[in-house]
């Protein structure tokens, strides 16, 4: 039967495999788990750090301002 979602096979040095073992036995979850938990939160400070920089980028772009007086009228 095939599996439910897709897999990876990752290869990992000898440090980077011991803190995964590390971090299952502490959080009493499987390697694969901890694997995927790392993934995620690694995925989600990438996307907020490129969508800072889309932000700078447009802030550096727009010259023209409206003072907040005006704006409320």
């Amino acid at each position: 039967m095939p599996a439910k979602n897709p897999r990876l096979n990752v290869v990992l040095d000898k440090r980077l495999y011991q803190i995964v073992t590390w971090l299952a036995q502490k959080e009493n979850k499987s390697m694969s788990e901890i694997a995927k938990e790392l993934m995620e939160d690694a995925i989600e400070k990438h996307e907020e750090l490129l969508l800072s920089q889309e932000v700078m980028k447009r802030e550096s772009l727009s010259k023209k301002t409206i003072p907040h007086d005006k704006v409320w009228k």
